[in-house]
């Protein structure tokens, strides 16, 4: 164990900017001993029950995120509407300001993130509806966002991933003008990563309303997309309250976008 804290230690278990648990700290092998010497010294600051950084504050919801994510056992991935806007997708359609973090992970959040002061708000999403693990753990569908040239990069869903995840919350925590704006700017996806990304995904309301509105848009990516080959399930699904059931892919869609382009 670390019988104190020196700088090296702390630049490599805390660096400035970003934060980490003290359950995490002892884990790595700080005493609570030592860890208790950096805080009477003010080298360690507390954000919160159990949650520490360098400075007065941390770096804003970023490097929460990032503390997250390195310090989590299993991935946690920035997903849906925050990705998206991240990626560049979003940016004609906010003020390019993120007030509400999307996360994607295993389990319940935990508890210290809603501890930290940080101009933001995350929303915890479980990848269980939605993903099997083997999608959850790859690679092939994260990418990297760098918001700092001395920290480690955020980890996003990539855009296919990310749109996916979007559906998944309409109409109550998306609406579907947002989507179909966004799918407006989508005319570069990957046809092979969306192919294997719906045969994977668990849920066939988000499968539907993927090939809906990919449908009104008819990219040259989604052409080479044949939905006979995934299972959408059987039956109507009531998505859009009061809306139209379109007959194509049996789901209730708002009045003001059935059939209009």
């Amino acid at each position: 164990m670390y019988q104190g804290l020196n700088a090296q230690q702390l630049d490599q278990l805390l660096p400035y900017g970003m934060v980490a648990t003290r359950q995490w700290l002892l884990a790595q092998g700080v005493s609570p001993h030592a860890l208790d010497n950096a805080l009477k010294s003010r080298r360690v600051q507390k954000q919160g029950v159990g949650v520490y950084s360098r400075a007065e504050s941390p770096s804003g919801w970023q490097a929460v995120a990032c503390s997250l994510q390195r310090m989590s056992m299993s991935p946690v991935l920035v997903g849906g509407v925050s990705a998206l806007q991240l990626l560049g997708f979003g940016h004609y359609l906010s003020s390019g300001v993120i007030r509400k973090v999307d996360l994607y992970g295993n389990g319940k959040m935990p508890g210290w993130l809603s501890r930290v002061p940080v101009k933001a708000s995350f929303l915890w999403h479980r990848n269980q509806s939605v993903w099997p693990d083997y999608i959850v753990e790859s690679q092939a569908y994260q990418k990297s966002h760098t918001w700092r040239d001395d920290l480690p990069s955020i980890q996003l869903s990539c855009a296919e991933k990310a749109y996916l995840e979007l559906l998944a919350e309409l109409p109550d925590g998306v609406s579907f003008d947002y989507a179909n704006e966004l799918m407006q700017g989508m005319n570069s996806l990957s046809p092979r990563k969306l192919d294997e990304l719906l045969k994977a995904c668990k849920s066939v309301k988000v499968k539907r309303l993927f090939f809906w509105m990919a449908d009104r848009h008819n990219y040259p990516w989604f052409r080479k997309l044949n939905k006979d080959e995934y299972d959408l399930g059987r039956g109507k699904r009531l998505i859009a309250r009061s809306g139209k059931l379109d007959k194509s892919y049996l789901i209730t869609v708002p009045e003001h976008l059935y059939g209009s382009e």
